[in-house]
Parts: C-alpha cells; structure tokens; sequence
C-alpha cells in the first residue's frame, strides 16, 4: 500500500517568468471585467476554498472563516498541466451553482492588492477555464463582497459526475506538473480539516481511495458534525 500520496515539491513561485500578455483573450477579458466591478479601497478580498488555502502563493494580510451561499466545490474541473496532463487529465477543485461552501476569506492590503490580483490571474487563468465574480461571502466581519473562481457547467474544462471507478482511475494514474490528483484531494482534505471545514463528499472520495489502497485512511470524523458540509 502506498502510505501517503506523493508529496511534490511546489514551486516557490508558480507564475515566476510567466507573463499576462501571454493569457487568451478571454482570460485577459476577465481580468478587466474583475478590475471594472472592483472596489480598491478595501483591498483585495478573495474567497479560497481548494488548493488556495493550503497554497495561496501570497502574504495575506488578513485571513478569515467565510461561506458562501449557492455555490459549492466539486473535484469537476479538467486538468491537463498541472494535476494531469494531454494522456491522462486530472482534476482539480472548482465553484460550481447550489447549495454552500466554506473556506477561507483572504485579504491583500490596498498597496499590495493589485500585483497579487495579477498573480492569481497568472496562476487561476492560464486556460481561462474559470469564470471570476464578485460574491458576497459571510464572515465574522459581516457579508463582505470576494473575489470567486467559479466554474460554469458549459465551460469545456467541466467534467460531469464521474462514477466511482473511473474516478478511481484518475486517483491512480493523473499527474502533472505539481503532482498528482490523489494528492490534490488529500492535501485540500486536510487543510480544511485543519480549518474545521469537513466536506463530505471529497471526504467520501478520499476513503473511496484508501480503500483501494491508494492512500492511508483517513482519522474519522463525524459527517453530523456543525463543520459538516
């Protein structure tokens, strides 16, 4: 059995050397809709809610529990370079329509906000796969308006509900330039366990793997719990 999924090294910066002139025009187009709806005076305020809050790539200068209300993640989004790649896709989380999701409020001072806005741009919208909004997340401090990367279910980067076998086949053989899938699934459980965050089918994904021998098994939690999702 494999005790632990692989753990590859991240890189210190991902976008290092990569340039926004060199995104599709759609992505570039994006970025531009997100700076007209954006308020600056606040900062930058945005919603992690997968690999964002275990690998955010920034100094934030604040960090808070936050939800949000009709929309929930899903390991749904098609990757092709970074947790898979043309032979064997992976999948990586995304916010898709319905129900809630909890995660984490990240907030960039006024001064820094526009260079990690771009940052994330670099990092999130390579393919462009992702549609960008502003939604209103709950917080300790109030609804606060974040940025989201949300996914719609017509984008081509969408991969519809998988059966458990050949998401078992994904869990086995996707890698890509950070890694694997499984470990993308393990490291994002943890962290939002580490974060009382218990989302139940990614949780139901990750013993679907230690089942089959491809991870440890996961400590038991109980899916009753408030932290439950």
């Amino acid at each position: 059995m494999i005790q632990h999924p692989s753990r590859d090294a991240q890189p210190a910066d991902p976008t290092a050397g990569a340039r926004l002139c060199d995104l599709p025009a759609h992505s570039l187009a994006a970025l531009e809709h997100c700076r007209d709806q954006w308020d600056r005076s606040r900062g930058l305020m945005l919603f992690g809610y997968g690999s964002l809050i275990w690998n955010p790539g920034f100094e934030p200068d604040q960090v808070l529990p936050a939800s949000v209300i009709g929309y929930h993640r899903a390991l749904r989004l098609r990757s092709l370079v970074n947790r898979g790649n043309a032979d064997q896709p992976g999948l990586v989380l995304a916010l898709l329509s319905g129900g809630r999701c909890r995660g984490l409020m990240f907030r960039v001072a006024p001064e820094r906000s526009a260079e990690v806005l771009e940052r994330l741009w670099l990092r999130e919208m390579v393919v462009g796969s992702y549609t960008p909004r502003w939604l209103r997340c709950r917080t300790p401090e109030g609804v606060l308006p974040a940025l989201c990367f949300t996914l719609s279910r017509h984008s081509p980067g969408f991969v519809p509900e998988l059966g458990d076998e050949r998401l078992l086949h994904i869990l086995r053989h996707a890698h890509g330039r950070y890694g694997t899938t499984l470990d993308y699934l393990v490291r994002t459980c943890e962290s939002l366990r580490a974060h009382g965050i218990v989302d139940a089918e990614l949780e139901r994904q990750w013993r679907l793997a230690a089942r089959h021998g491809l991870c440890t098994q996961p400590r038991l939690v109980s899916a009753a719990s408030p932290s439950a999702e």
